[in-house]
């Protein structure tokens, strides 16, 4: 009995091998050591004692019919063809890692190095190596003398000014706090003309005004003489006629200075005969009410000329200095500054340039004033504006530049004529330029590629890939073929658009696409090698570069920690201010940012902020469509996955809603597992959910779905060879589910994996008491066990333990005993040693059968997650407060 265990035994580890070497060639793994805890010595010898074991049965034909049904039923099986077709075939499978190698070699020599392939021979100041002449008669540009002559075109023409808006504003403030002083020292003096002008005209009020005390004097005594004389004529007495007081006092005064006679003068004697007029016309009552209010104007004058001269001492230049200001009427003052206004709007829309010389300015001024201001205040007006004017026109460094441009397109191109036979260059003689030209025009260049340069660059780029490879290897993302050839065509889309001449490249969206694919480090690892190389073998600028590499740094840090797409959008937003703030930091550290070229380095930083916005979006948009063409998964695709309004997870809970409680449970579980191991919490959270959807084809066919029913296995089926082929019937229709639905290939893993190649134990041990009774009946285990492929990773593995568990940890949930009416069942009072003991030999029991070998899990943590999913189970199942019981009589009182 023992002996035939043994050899059952042996041929099922026969089977497994056979199964998992045909996954291995599949998945092109054959060539790398397997992530698990058995090492290559330990294969070597299970592939010894299972080729020795195949070889003595060779002559059981009903296990080789065994084997061939069980390798048929494989999703993907490969059959074995001894042809020279298909060995070059399986060898081309297996070292496909080297032909991406290449491609990737010779890729990215090709676009990087593109500037290597179409070389000259000849060279500008090399020797030449033979005498060449010219084989028939042309016309040649040389390029030299007309780039010459366009340089001088475009030196020699005209600037383009523009308006300075800022000086325009500072000359309008300046004109303006100078009429504002104007008007305040013309308050002081009041108002002018300060009686009516039909009874003093304006310039006598201006002279009665401004004239000195003396002049004042005198013509009150002339009007006060007037007066007198005028009594004379009346006929009063003589000794009414003797003199006033008033004209004693002129007499008196004359001893002792000698008196100044103002009769001379014209403005004297017009204020005189006027006073006197008016005092002939009205009484002497409102002549010294006129004499009063002219002594008032005086004083106020007075007042005012002082401030003026004030405002003289403090004012750079005095355009008060005259007292032009003040002998203005109220009228003509606001003509004067209508006028000077006008003026100085019309001057500087027209444009002052700098340099423009000063007498140029005045002329100016002056045509504007003399049909807006009064003539008698044009001085003023004059001595107000070109005081303030200043020249407001700057150069306008883009349009001058293009005109610089469009005059030098215009320049003709300077011909050179070449006769035949003439000698372009003498053997020995260094090339110049211009015989470089004629060369190129007659097609005497030879070219080449320069296959030195190439190979060095080669080497570079094959430094740089094995320095990639290795950061892989030593990162848990354990890359495919199709994943490195996405990195292939993301890296070359940065150089391929540089070399197209675009600067504004896909810096943003490598990183960003890298970042979120495949973590941080790869991310990092190609961003830091490419930017090297594209600094020392491309012509670019390298201050654009450098804001390009930042960009793409952030958003390879940065987007696996994302779990939103809104989050993404965000990034490339940081992703486009990071790339606009490294041009402008770099741009003012190097001292380009200041002079006359400012707004070139802002428009060039608002570019670089554009473009990296641009491709971010670029980036999401085309995020979707990458995760499914090359089949990757993020954790934003798995947060989308894990959503219980997916179409499939919600026909699980329609369907299956015991399967779908017992998914949650198990996803709990691992997801607690998980995260302690340090595993993709969010892939084992979406491939739990999905690993038991195929029980959706016979959901009564499982104990959990059928509510207390009667089991179709005890009542229907009665044979335990079909009930196990309906149980792994689960696995190989979830599979299909799972295609025709689309999931990641990292999805459909958990599906076979969480069984593995594990025994279904209920209906083996049915099968075997029924070959007990029955002697003609044989059980093979491979009929009772899954297909597998056993876990191969540590997320499917997690999941497998708690599968596994689950259903034990349910079981320790009873019915209880001593049930009264009303009353809820009761949990067996199991303590958690008990419990963490059962789990501990369930694990046992599965790291004995060989079902974690590949998965990555070490013996030591099998304790480790068994304490996990007791914890889960106890923050699920806690004690209650046990309530007292009520008698009947209590309850029938209460009530």
């Amino acid at each position: 009995m023992k002996m035939q265990q043994f050899l059952q035994f042996l041929t099922q580890q026969l089977t497994h091998w056979r199964r998992q070497y045909k996954g291995l060639r599949r998945k092109g793994k054959l060539m790398r050591s397997p992530k698990s805890k058995s090492d290559r010595k330990q294969l070597l010898r299970t592939f010894l004692k299972n080729i020795i074991l195949f070889l003595s049965k060779t002559n059981d034909k009903r296990a080789r019919r065994k084997q061939e049904r069980a390798l048929q039923s494989k999703a993907k099986s490969v059959t074995t063809k001894s042809s020279i077709y298909s060995v070059c075939l399986d060898w081309v499978h297996e070292h496909r890692s080297l032909g991406i190698l290449a491609i990737a070699v010779l890729s990215l020599t090709g676009v990087i190095g593109q500037k290597l392939y179409n070389q000259t021979q000849l060279q500008v100041g090399h020797p030449a190596p033979q005498t060449i002449t010219a084989p028939y008669t042309a016309k040649i540009e040389d390029q030299k003398k007309t780039e010459a002559e366009r340089k001088a075109v475009s030196r020699s023409s005209l600037q383009v000014l523009m308006l300075d808006a800022r000086m325009n504003e500072q000359i309008n403030e300046n004109l303006q706090q100078l009429l504002d002083d104007g008007n305040e020292i013309r308050a002081v003096a009041g108002a002018f003309p300060f009686f009516d002008s039909v009874v003093l005209s304006i310039s006598t009020q201006r002279y009665l005004r401004s004239c000195n005390d003396s002049e004042w004097q005198a013509v009150l005594v002339a009007v006060e003489n007037s007066k007198n004389q005028q009594k004379k004529g009346t006929g009063q007495t003589a000794a009414s006629s003797r003199p006033s007081s008033t004209e004693r006092q002129p007499r008196t005064t004359s001893q002792k200075t000698e008196p100044v006679d103002f009769s001379q003068s014209t403005d004297f004697t017009q204020a005189v005969a006027e006073l006197e007029s008016y005092r002939v016309t009205t009484s002497e009552k409102n002549l010294s009410l006129l004499i009063a209010q002219i002594s008032q104007t005086r004083k106020r004058y007075t007042e005012a000329t002082t401030k003026l001269l004030q405002l003289e001492t403090v004012t750079p230049e005095a355009v008060y200095e005259e007292s032009f200001l003040l002998d203005l009427s109220d009228v003509e003052w606001e003509k004067t500054q209508m006028g000077i206004h006008q003026s100085a709007e019309r001057i500087l829309t027209q444009g002052i340039p700098q340099g423009l010389p000063k007498n140029i300015l005045q002329d100016a001024v002056s045509l504007q004033l003399q049909s807006l201001v009064p003539e008698s205040a044009e001085p003023l007006a004059k001595n107000l504006l070109l005081a303030v004017l200043k020249p407001n026109l700057q150069k306008d460094e883009e349009e001058t530049r293009e005109n610089a441009q469009k005059a030098a397109a215009g320049v003709p191109p300077v011909m050179e004529e070449v006769r035949r036979g003439e000698v372009i260059v003498k053997r020995g003689v260094q090339i110049t330029a211009w015989n470089l030209e004629v060369l190129e025009h007659y097609r005497l260049v030879r070219r080449e590629v320069k296959w030195r340069g190439l190979l060095k660059l080669g080497g570079v780029i094959a430094i740089a890939i094995g320095i990639f490879v290795w950061v892989e290897r030593h990162v848990d993302y354990e890359l495919r073929q199709r994943d490195r050839l996405l990195v292939l065509l993301l890296t070359l889309s940065v150089p391929g658009l540089v070399t197209m001449g675009l600067p504004y490249t896909t810096w943003s969206a490598l990183g960003l696409l890298l970042g979120s694919f495949y973590g941080p480090t790869l991310g990092l690892t190609v961003v830091g090698l490419l930017l090297p190389i594209l600094a020392v073998i491309l012509d670019m600028s390298k201050v654009a570069l450098l804001a390009g590499a930042g960009g793409a740094i952030l958003g390879s840090y940065i987007a696996q920690r994302l779990r939103s797409r809104e989050e993404l959008a965000l990034l490339g937003v940081a992703i486009a201010l990071t790339q606009a703030s490294i041009y402008l930091v770099v741009k003012i550290l190097i001292g380009q940012a200041f002079g006359s070229t400012w707004y070139i380095v802002l428009r060039e930083a608002g570019f670089f902020a554009l473009s990296g916005l641009g491709w971010s979006v670029i980036a999401l948009g085309l995020s979707p469509y990458l995760e499914k063409v090359f089949d990757l998964v993020t954790p934003i695709r798995l947060a989308e996955l894990a959503n219980p309004n997916r179409p499939l997870l919600k026909r699980l809970a329609t369907e299956t809603p015991g399967t779908f409680q017992h998914t949650l449970f198990v996803a709990t579980l691992a997801e607690a597992a998980a995260k302690e191991l340090g595993c993709n919490v969010e892939l084992v959270r979406a491939g739990t959910l999905y690993h038991d959807i195929g029980k959706m084809h016979d959901p009564l066919g499982f104990i959990e779905n059928q509510m207390g029913g009667p089991n179709k296995h005890d009542t229907e089926i009665k044979d335990p060879w079909k009930s196990a082929e309906i149980i792994k019937k689960h696995v190989t229709e979830g599979l299909v589910m799972a295609r025709k639905h689309l999931l990641p290939t990292a999805i459909q893993a958990f599906i076979p994996e969480h069984q593995g190649t594990m025994l279904i134990a209920y209906f083996h041990h049915q099968a075997q008491q029924m070959a007990q009774e029955d002697p003609s009946l044989t059980v093979d285990d491979a009929d009772f066990r899954y297909d597998g492929p056993i876990p191969q990773s540590r997320e499917t593995g997690i999941v497998m333990l708690a599968d596994s568990c689950e259903a034990a940890l349910r079981s320790l949930q009873a019915s209880g005993s001593g049930k009264g009416v009303g009353e809820k069942p009761l949990l067996k009072d199991v303590s958690t040693e008990q419990a963490l003991a059962m789990l501990n030999n369930i694990l046992r029991a599965k790291w004995q059968d060989n079902q974690l070998v590949d998965s990555g899990l070490k013996r030591e943590e099998m304790s480790q997650i068994a304490q996990i999913f007791v914890d889960v189970w106890q923050q699920f199942h806690h004690k209650r407060i046990a309530y007292p019981k009520l008698k009947a009589s209590n309850v029938v009182r209460n009530s």
